[in-house]
Parts: C-alpha cells; structure tokens; sequence
C-alpha cells in the first residue's frame, strides 16, 4: 500500500497526507478522524519531513515496529528510485544544451512554488506581533550569516519563554540576541567530497529541520554551496527541481545531489543519513506524544522554530531567486506560475512541465 502512495504521491506534504486520510481512514478504516488528526498533530512537533514521518506513525499504530520500518521504507523508495535514475541521466547529459533549457524553464516555476509555500506557511505561523518581530529579526539574521542551527535553537527558546513569561521582554533580548553577526560559524571545512562529510551534512539536515520540507534549501545551501563549495547554486536549484517534479518527499532531493557529489554511494549515503532521523524521532516520540501535545512549553517551542524556519526559508528562496530569474522570459513564468498557484490551485508537477516545455520553446 505505501508503495503506491509513495509512487502516486505528487504535490507536497498536504497532498500526500490527504491521500493517506483517504486510504486509511475512508477506504480501509484503519484509523479514525481523531486518530488521523492525533498523527498529524504528532509530525509537527518533531523535525524531519512530514508525509514520510506520518506513513512510519500509520506502520508503527497498525503493526508495530515491523510496521515502523516497512511502511516508511515503502512511501521513500519508490521516489528514491525515480530520482536516483533521474541523477543518472543528469551527470551524463546535463551538459547538453536541451537538458540546460530544461532546467532554464522550470527553476522560475520551482522558485514561484516556494515562495507560495512560504507565503502560505506564514499565515498560519505567524498569528501575533511577538511572531512577527522575531521573524523579521530572524531574517536579518540569516542575512548576517548567523548560522541556522543558531538561529533555530533562539527562535525556539524564545518562543518557549514566551509561552510561560510574556512576549515583551522576551522578544526584546532575543531580537538583540539574533542580531549579533556571526553568533555561532560552526559546520565543516571546504575541501575535497568525503562520504563521512556527506553523511553529516544530510543527517544535520534530518534531524533539525522544522516546518516545510522547503526549509531544507537553506540547510543545503548553507553547508553545501557557501561552506563546502561543493555545488553551485545552479546544481541545488536543478537537485530542487527535480525533487519536487517527482513523486514523494522532497527530502529525495539527497539522492540526487549524492548521486552528483559521489555516485551510487553517495545516493545511497544521502538518502539514508537525511531519513534515519525521521525513523528514530517517530519510534521515540510515539509513546510520549499524548503527554507532549499537552505542554504549553513545548509549543511554545514549536511555534518560536517555526517562525526560524518560515525566515530561513524566506532568505534562500530570494537567493535562489537571483539565480533563477534572470531575464523576461523568466520573470514572466515565474509571475504565470504565481498567479496559477493562487487561483488555480493547479498541481506544481503540471506547472514544471509546462515550465520545462516553455523551456524549451524559448532555448
């Protein structure tokens, strides 16, 4: 069952959570509406990639640690699959003028998906003045180089504090705090691809990352194209694209920039480094979610990381912008691709094809 899902699962984490309630709560009866809603509530407190954490929660409520594994390994492979192909094909005709206008194409359409993303994020995030300054100090934060870690782990304190203390006070020492240049450079050395280096960085990505799996852009680019050099930023937008055109988790973008950095190896290294923490967090965190989702620290928490993670994503999608959007024909895909998200509410795999296509009209 979670094969197919994960082999039909296109348009994104809200997408695939709606096919599972379908599946499993309409069709199979597995599950109720509350149970289902208790699941959900369950992936948000936790990091790591939403729809792929709710098919493990669904495998460990229906068979156990059995279940856990299989139902988890099932909803990622058949992504892994299509994207590890796909890089295949990428490093031998990537360089082939029709595979530039491809990517010429649909990187406008993929930036336009993020920032409606991000747009739609921010509304349900951020509800509150106190939200809103620390988002706006967060972002220029991030513009000051403050490393993510950093910048998440004071979102989600101050939220914390805010929580049980009064928002005023709080947000006036953290905006100070997130304001400091250069807080904490940690991450590794620039050099040559090493397996282990390549584990770290997608295993960080893993287990810290809150909200959209769009905020994993930041991580990567942050260790990957600024600290390592190991890809341009034309590398990560196509690795990013060719994520979110396939079926599946975007965390699948890992296959693919493995498959880049160092062949089936590391694919193989990526892939499992960015989804082991998602397995872990679900077989830990399952027990003790009744008396988590009851604390009002630890949403707090939640909301402060949140808030961290919608400003992260916001800095690399106007990066990324710079890249994609060069020209008019560009700008105006992009302005398309918008307008079709908002009022169509068309699925993206659509938009980047007509992107691709549009692509290779104009190339």
């Amino acid at each position: 069952m979670f094969l197919k899902l994960g082999s039909v699962s296109f348009g994104g984490p809200a997408a695939h959570i709606a096919l599972m309630r379908h599946e499993f709560v309409e069709r199979r009866q597995w599950l109720d509406d509350r149970e289902f809603l208790d699941l959900v509530g369950a992936t948000n407190l936790i990091p790591g990639p939403n729809s792929t954490e709710m098919a493990i929660h669904i495998g460990l409520r229906r068979a156990g640690w059995p279940g856990l594994v299989v139902a988890g390994a099932c909803f990622i492979l058949p992504a892994v699959a299509i994207v590890g192909l796909l890089a295949a094909l990428y490093v031998r005709f990537g360089s082939l003028p029709e595979s530039q206008a491809l990517f010429y194409g649909v990187k406008p359409v993929v930036v336009s998906i993020v920032a409606i993303a991000l747009w739609r994020l921010a509304r349900s995030a951020i509800g509150s003045w106190w939200q809103a300054v620390l988002a706006v100090a967060a972002v220029v934060a991030s513009l000051m180089n403050v490393h993510e870690l950093t910048l998440l782990t004071v979102c989600g304190v101050l939220g914390g504090l805010v929580s049980m203390r009064g928002a005023r006070q709080t947000v006036s020492l953290g905006a100070v705090a997130l304001a400091v240049p250069g807080a904490v450079q940690t991450g590794v050395a620039a050099g040559a691809v090493s397996s282990g280096t390549l584990a770290l960085v997608f295993l960080k990505a893993g287990a810290f990352l809150f909200g959209s799996g769009y905020v994993l852009l930041a991580f990567l680019r942050a260790d990957l194209v600024e600290r390592l050099g190991w890809l341009t930023e034309r590398q990560l937008l196509d690795a990013v694209s060719v994520g979110q055109f396939t079926p599946g988790p975007v965390f699948t973008t890992a296959t693919f920039i493995g498959y880049l950095l160092e062949g089936p190896r590391g694919a193989a290294i990526a892939t499992i480094a960015i989804f082991l923490p998602a397995f872990l967090f679900v077989a830990l965190s399952g027990p003790l979610l009744p008396r988590i989702r009851k604390s009002r620290a630890a949403g707090g928490v939640l909301d402060g990381v949140n808030v961290g993670s919608l400003a992260l994503m916001a800095v690399v999608t106007w990066q990324l912008g710079r890249v994609a959007v060069v020209d008019l024909a560009t700008v105006v895909l992009a302005a398309l691709s918008v307008i079709a998200l908002l009022r169509l509410r068309i699925n993206p795999a659509w938009l980047m094809a007509a992107g691709a296509a549009i692509g290779l009209l104009v190339r």
